[in-house]
């Protein structure tokens, strides 16, 4: 069951904003989807979706209103999903208090140390209450689901589509946090939901992309390359971001991927607008098949 919160007609479809009740967080989720005009009307059939996952103090509407994927995405007859960055309104103490870890930080993971573990559960939501949610209510083309993400997300998309090749066709990224057990962010974030022992830190590779790279991880048989793209005026590139790491890491591997840097342009969503075609195609090409 979901709730319509939202709908707006855009390019021959609808963008829509919705809020439905997740198992995984035990709480209500939002999300917002763009369902092309080739799964609306007569003739009408099934689309293949991309799953948007936003970046650091983002939510379910960034993406859909500031990247203006909406006219490439009806375009190529591309479902949007746009989920949520993390649980709100959870009363946990403390989920307010920084810009970069708690509300708007899941790090699309699933954390295990209290009091987050309860509730921070974005990678368990994401792969099972959010694709169940749109299998059962929207025109989705069975087995053809790609994922990309900015930033926190990127990293996110990254992390799950090696985690788990079986949900998703094909990946890319914008300015992902490539190596987060490498960076402030990721130390903080992994810290936090994951635990800061000797112990507990060994489980952090398993939501670095670099480290799962090193590790053998792939995405899908038959996915095209990792497509990654990187502003090289971007405040955060430096000590955030690594994008460098995940290169060696994929050339040692033998993973395909076109790592793109891009002189002139920062980490916000001016720089997203600008590419967003060649990601909307990348996957579209990808998800034909």
């Amino acid at each position: 069951m979901i709730e319509t919160l939202s709908e707006h007609a855009s390019f021959g479809g609808v963008q829509g904003f919705y809020r439905h009740e997740s198992a995984a967080i035990g709480l209500p989720m939002k999300f917002g989807v763009f369902v092309p005009p080739q799964a609306r009307g007569p003739g009408a059939g099934p689309v293949p979706a991309l799953v948007w996952l936003a970046g650091l103090t983002c939510n379910e509407e960034t993406f859909a209103i500031k990247a203006g994927a909406q006219r490439v995405a009806a375009a190529l007859g591309l479902m949007l999903v746009t989920p949520d960055t993390s649980p709100r309104s959870t009363g946990v103490a403390g989920a307010d208090t920084d810009w970069d870890f708690g509300t708007a930080a899941g790090f699309y993971l699933d954390a295990t140390q209290a009091p987050w573990a309860e509730r921070w559960r974005m990678e368990s939501y994401i792969t099972q209450d959010l694709l169940a949610a749109l299998a059962q209510h929207f025109p989705l083309r069975p087995q053809a689901t790609g994922l990309f993400g900015h930033s926190m997300g990127g990293h996110g998309a990254l992390t799950l589509g090696l985690r788990h090749p079986d949900l998703f066709r094909s990946v890319s990224a914008f300015s992902p946090i490539a190596a987060p057990m490498q960076c402030p962010w990721g130390v903080k974030a992994f810290t936090g939901y994951l635990g800061g022992s000797a112990q507990d830190r060994s489980a952090w590779a398993a939501h670095d992309a670099t480290e799962l790279v090193r590790a053998g991880k792939r995405l899908a048989p038959g996915a095209p390359a990792l497509l990654v793209d990187q502003g090289e005026a971007d405040k955060f590139l430096a000590e955030q971001l690594h994008p460098h790491l995940l290169e060696a890491a994929c050339l040692q591997a033998d993973v395909p991927l076109v790592l793109r840097r891009h002189a002139g342009y920062d980490h916000g969503y001016f720089f997203i607008a600008s590419f967003i075609e060649d990601h909307l195609r990348h996957h579209a090409q990808a998800l034909a098949q």
